[in-house]
């Protein structure tokens, strides 16, 4: 035996004395395992046998046939009595009849936690931003019973949008659901956005889900967010339109998990779903691929109960469980300015109320194109600041009546004085509550100008300075007055000393 080989047979005797020790204390077990066969596929779903004791909404595990493949996961959602009903959550290129398919015994699951700030992922926990893995702290259901009624408070707390037409006539609380209903391309994914964009400085988690939106589309919202720094604050949540049907349907149940997390800590979230009308088109496509019975549109009778259990979890829950909220703003499209239809209607009767955006008012260059006579807040006045309700609280009326006036002044019929103010402070309202995209104002700036307007101190500016002034006594408000720009935000109303100082402050600013 030479010296170079002594080593090699001392490491060969170690590793046979090893392998002796494990083949000594092992012990083979057997693990049962359920496997069933694929029967049929199409898009978006497959009909599977030979799997007795799956559940409602388990996960089942396809592998793949071919060397170098992608495994697949799906849903059993028909449980029939000859065989399963599968969503799947992937694409099935490789997917045919006769490949196995195997439980999981758990259910569809999502990563939440701290980690996922600032990130944009899918529902199913995958990153799309070229940043790495996520740093999530566990993964959790995406269907989650929503809190009992003895587990809310009452909503108390406003949600700024920043927006003046909708903090001071439409205003939503902390804990609602608000609609947010419109035509097509009449900015209502740009009234969600301003509101993300205003709660840079008030703590709100917030949560963009898109839903079969277009990929161009999506990079413009996540561009603008990155922008404005509001991505520190904000998880968004994607399912592009060419995406799975499987993965459009569970992400904004996913989304509500993610959020659900910051709230049980005692957080509020913001979160928006754009939009459900591609959720529920959705729904009907995989329902009637699964052969569920249709009904009204071709609609599943399950329609109603598919966002009812997603909204019913936006809530304010009890100081017990800690006090947080989630408040939801769910986007709808009508076509044809149809609120009536079947859709439409059912997400009005499960929300706290709607912000509705005419055509008509967005193309004649009115922004945001918010109808106020048609948007209604169920909720939100009871949390509105005091200070809106002593500046802004005939200012829905005021309108009202301005463009009723307005209709019959078009025929060119003479027009008494007090006509003709109505008119003249009317077109004022009007231009104030426009509002340029991506500029949110405070609380106090929004008070300073509707206060000049129904006071009467803005009829003498020519409609086409109206901004200009508007700049002026937002500067004025926070430079001159920052007593009552503080005690505005703290929810203190203003006194009638208040009032007085701010007449003086903002005609001085008017020059």
């Amino acid at each position: 035996m030479t010296p170079t080989t002594q080593p090699i047979q001392a490491a060969c005797a170690e590793a046979q004395a090893l392998v002796r020790q494990v083949l000594t204390d092992y012990r083979p077990s057997l693990t049962l395992r359920e496997m069933g066969e694929v029967q049929s596929v199409r898009p978006g779903i497959a009909r599977v046998t030979g799997l007795p004791g799956v559940r409602a909404d388990e996960l089942v595990y396809f592998p793949s046939s071919k060397p170098g493949g992608t495994p697949l996961l799906g849903i059993a959602f028909n449980l029939d009595p000859d065989e399963v009903g599968v969503i799947l959550l992937g694409d099935s290129p490789d997917l045919q009849a006769g490949d196995r398919v195997y439980r999981t015994e758990r259910v569809m699951d999502v990563p939440v936690g701290e980690g996922l700030l600032g990130r944009v992922v899918t529902a199913m926990g995958e990153p799309l931003d070229d940043r790495g893995p996520l740093n999530f702290v566990e993964r959790r259901p995406v269907e989650h019973e929503a809190p009992a009624i003895l587990d809310r408070a009452p909503v108390t707390v406003p949600l700024q949008t920043g927006l003046k037409v909708v903090d001071a006539l439409i205003p939503i609380g902390r804990g609602q659901r608000e609609l947010i209903i419109g035509d097509r391309q009449t900015g209502k994914t740009a009234i969600a956005i301003d509101t993300i964009l205003n709660q840079q400085e008030t703590g709100v988690i917030c949560i963009y889900c898109a839903i079969g939106q277009r990929s161009a589309a999506m990079a413009k919202v996540i561009a603008t967010l990155r922008e404005q720094g509001a991505m520190d604050y904000t998880v968004v949540v994607v399912a592009a339109g060419q995406d799975p049907l499987g993965l459009q349907y569970i992400t904004p149940y996913g989304a509500t998990t993610m959020g659900e997390y910051f709230m049980e800590q005692g957080r509020d979230v913001l979160i928006v779903y754009d939009d459900l009308t591609h959720h529920a088109r959705t729904y009907r496509e995989l329902s009637l691929l699964l052969r569920r019975p249709p009904g009204r549109e071709a609609y599943p009778g399950d329609i109603f109960y598919l966002h009812s259990r997603l909204l019913e979890r936006a809530t304010h829950l009890s100081p017990d469980l800690g006090g947080g909220s989630l408040t939801a703003l769910p986007i709808i499209e009508t076509q044809a300015q149809n609120l009536s239809a079947y859709i439409p209607t059912n997400l009005i009767s499960i929300t706290d109320g709607q912000v509705y955006l005419s055509p008509d008012l967005f193309q004649k260059s009115i922004f945001p194109a918010v109808d106020v006579g048609k948007s209604v807040s169920r909720v939100g006045g009871k949390t509105q600041l005091p200070a809106y309700q002593s500046v802004a609280g005939d200012l829905r009326l005021s309108y009202a009546q301005f463009q009723e006036v307005e209709v019959f002044a078009r025929f060119g019929t003479q027009l008494d004085e007090q006509t003709r103010r109505t008119l003249e402070r009317g077109r004022r309202i009007r231009a104030v509550l426009k509002q340029r995209q991506s500029e949110p104002l405070t609380a106090a700036a929004q008070i300073a100008i509707l206060f000049a307007v129904t006071s009467g101190l803005l009829d003498a500016v020519p409609l086409d300075q109206i901004d200009q002034a508007q700049a002026h006594l937002a500067e004025a408000m926070h430079r001159d007055l920052p007593d009552i720009s503080a005690a505005i935000h703290q929810g203190q109303p203003l006194t009638e000393a208040d009032l007085k100082t701010l007449a003086w402050t903002l005609s001085q600013a008017l020059g």
